[in-house]
């Protein structure tokens, strides 16, 4: 945590807590397995409980016996204390201050909930320093304002130099689960959320937590379909994840319409003319009610910045997945004197950056340029990006669509699409084989696509 100067404030700890949590590790060292991933040494307000707490979080992740004689050991091996004395006499005491083991996750809590309430009067000060300093204009301030604020209640606040220990603990208990998840599986278990695209999945690992994924391609190649398709199978597998989208071209009642044809295979022309069997009907109304409890939010605010979206996004519980709709519709909040490309850069990193203080993976749709209509292998490249600036270098993944028979009218495949994973931080660049079924605007994987004309 940075240091601010907070004379005459009463910073907020529990010095029993604090004691008592320590006493308790001592005592029985097993009991690190319930508050190493809650409590980190930054937690503890004693600076001398701090670096305690780091040794027994060493100790732990090592697999070493934690008792008061290990940890003697360490601390002075660490000259924590300047003698043994000293040192057995404090660790004496923390064990003797412990009212009850059995206890030991409610006084971490404490410890967890005084160290917030400190961040909170932090953040307050931080922020009034960089109100009176004038450098900034007001919706930057409320922006930032609101980001440290949303950083403590998500457990991400601003810290300074984070010990390992805590990350390496965090890190291979996720490592466990997910070797658990495998063997239980019999196959290997995805990091992020699968799109049920099975071969994309496999792919690039789903949708993982801070990706910024650009997804890219010509007019008419159906991007918006891709990306719609995308955030309904998300909806489904992961219904209890929250998914924000933001189409700053089309409305939210085009948005829907196109995820009732997808769902209820409704043509273009039924959906335009009204002209349904009622057979039909019931497929309309099985696909309102499945798509009615999906947890799938629509602003269609036209021109948005990044700072709106994530104002917004803020306030949306357990947010899974954001898609927008799509990069070159946004706008800044700063002038780049008609500079479009540098724009485009800089909202691209802001993308990034919100991906990963939110901890989201976010799809943003993005143009591409003419390139591909002037070359005789009409696939996508990186350099066709759009302004393209630094969308390439920001994004963690960047993903192209492909239909050759857009291109070519007497390809006898007309199902058949590429989705082309040009960047990806997580694997190997590669080529995905979809299906894509144009009268229902819906992709599917290639084994189910529809038959051939």
């Amino acid at each position: 945590m940075a240091e601010y100067d907070l004379s005459g404030v009463n910073l907020p700890y529990n010095l029993d807590a604090e004691q008592s949590v320590l006493g308790a590790v001592l005592m029985d060292g097993d009991a690190m397995a319930d508050i190493g991933t809650l409590l980190q040494p930054e937690h503890f307000h004693v600076s001398l409980h701090k670096d305690i707490y780091a040794v027994m979080l060493q100790m732990f992740l090592s697999g070493e016996r934690i008792d008061i004689v290990t940890v003697l050991e360490k601390v002075m091996r660490q000259g924590i204390f300047e003698t043994a004395e000293q040192a057995k006499e404090y660790l004496t005491k923390l064990i003797s201050s412990v009212p009850s083991i059995s206890s030991v996750g409610k006084y971490a809590n404490i410890v967890a909930e005084k160290y917030m309430t400190r961040s909170l009067i932090f953040a307050a000060k931080d922020i009034m320093d960089t109100a009176n300093t004038g450098g900034e204009d007001a919706n930057t301030l409320v922006d930032y304002a609101e980001q440290r604020i949303y950083d403590i209640r998500s457990g991400s606040e601003i810290k300074g130099l984070t010990h390992i220990s805590g990350i390496v603990l965090e890190r291979i208990n996720a490592l466990d689960e997910l070797s658990r998840a495998a063997q239980e599986n019999g196959a290997p278990v995805m990091t992020g959320l699968s799109t049920l695209y099975t071969e994309l999945d496999k792919r690039i690992h789903g949708l993982n937590k801070s990706d910024l994924i650009i997804l890219a391609a010509r007019p008419g190649m159906g991007k918006t379909s891709f990306a719609m398709n995308i955030a309904t199978n998300v909806g489904k597998k992961h219904n209890d994840k929250a998914i924000a989208v933001f189409s700053l071209e089309m409305s939210k009642e085009q948005i829907v319409g196109r995820m009732i044809s997808s769902e209820a295979s409704l043509s273009s022309d039924q959906m335009r003319t009204g002209k349904i069997s009622q057979e039909k009907w019931r497929d309309v109304g099985r696909a309102a009610d499945i798509l009615s409890r999906l947890n799938i939010y629509i602003d269609d605010t036209a021109g948005v910045s990044v700072a709106s979206i994530k104002s917004k996004l803020r306030r949306v519980k357990n947010l899974g997945l954001v898609v927008i709709d799509y990069l070159q519709l946004m706008t800044s909040n700063k002038n780049y004197g008609g500079n479009r490309v540098v724009e485009i850069s800089d909202i691209t990193r802001n993308l990034k950056i919100m991906a990963k203080e939110l901890n989201v993976p976010v799809i943003c749709l993005s143009q591409l340029a003419r390139g591909p209509e002037q070359r005789p292998d009409k696939r996508p490249m990186l350099s066709d990006l759009r302004e393209s600036g630094s969308i390439e270098q920001d994004a963690d993944i960047v993903m192209f669509l492909y239909r050759n028979a857009y291109y070519d009218k007497t390809d006898p495949n007309v199902n058949a699409c590429e989705c082309i994973v040009a960047k990806n931080r997580h694997g190997e660049p590669g080529t995905v084989p979809l299906g894509w079924d144009g009268e229902f605007t819906r992709f599917t994987n290639a084994a189910l696509a529809p038959p051939q004309n």
